[in-house]
């Protein structure tokens, strides 16, 4: 398996961003538009904040999923035991944001949800007739006046040592939506599943922007854009006294979207979030 490295710049950025997406899942962008000193304040800034007692007035809502979620109620991933390692608060614009965070938070959540569609066009375009009729509209409309794209800020902590057994700091997933965007994480660990079952590391240097399929665009192009199943895996050494930081944005359709013959959005992301134990 080869992640492709695709200059953003490039003429041919969009075939061969798409290519990767359909070989692989997963597409990296260099000299991308996302400013990296904002990343970086962000990472920064949140850090703070989870490190902190304030995010505890900020609890989740299980009705709307918006805020702060606790490494003790994370995500168990399906098919997992164990639950993540991991603390992380759900940023939507009609959704609570602490308020020294808020002006950096939509910025970026502008920033970023501008260039996920702006890569859903690409993939659109890209996409071979004989697949793209099996959408029920076309996927730049998808998004069109939704108000479920979620920007979620992760903090994985270090690790103590008396972690259960088995468990990692995301297990292997797939995500429930069309695209994700993720900027590369302070610390190294993200890794894809290859066609064999085997693990490979992700290119992800400071600075470069990772893609992935979500498993709400492979069930509309019934496989053509896999959902790789990957995961986030303990650090050794020194890594592991160190908290890793991630900032992925979740490109979600309208709720009334229709996926395919089995599947509304809402249906889909509705039944994911039972399986995740985030909603009952």
């Amino acid at each position: 398996m080869q992640v492709r490295v695709v200059d953003y710049r490039a003429a041919d950025a969009a075939e061969q961003f798409t290519r990767s997406l359909h070989e692989t899942g997963f597409g990296v962008l260099v000299n991308h538009p996302i400013p990296q000193a904002l990343v970086e304040k962000i990472y920064a800034d949140w850090l703070a904040f989870f490190n902190g007692e304030d995010k505890h007035g900020f609890a989740f809502s299980k009705e709307t999923q918006d805020g702060y979620f606790s490494t003790a109620i994370s995500e168990t991933a399906k098919g997992a035991t164990q639950k993540d390692i991991k603390e992380y608060f759900h940023i939507y614009p009609w959704g609570r944001i602490p308020e020294r965070l808020r002006a950096d938070a939509m910025r970026y959540y502008e920033v970023a949800n501008g260039l996920a569609a702006e890569l859903l066009s690409w993939v659109e375009r890209h996409t071979p007739p004989e697949i793209a009729k099996s959408y029920s509209e076309p996927l730049s409309n998808m998004i069109k006046d939704s108000t479920h794209t979620l920007l979620r800020v992760l903090r994985y902590p270090p690790l103590t040592g008396q972690e259960p057994a088995g468990s990692l700091r995301a297990a292997a997933h797939g995500d429930i939506n069309l695209l994700t965007i993720l900027p590369a994480a302070n610390e190294p660990g993200l890794q894809v599943q290859d066609m064999s079952g085997n693990w490979v590391d992700v290119p992800c240097d400071f600075g470069m922007l990772i893609i992935n399929i979500g498993d709400m665009l492979q069930e509309a192009s019934q496989g053509y854009y896999p959902s790789t199943q990957h995961r986030v895996v303990n650090p050794t050494g020194e890594g592991a006294t160190k908290s890793r930081v991630s900032l992925p944005l979740f490109l979600h359709p309208r709720n009334d979207v229709v996926l395919s013959e089995r599947y509304t959005a809402h249906s889909y992301l509705e039944e994911r979030l039972r399986e995740l134990g985030v909603k009952t």
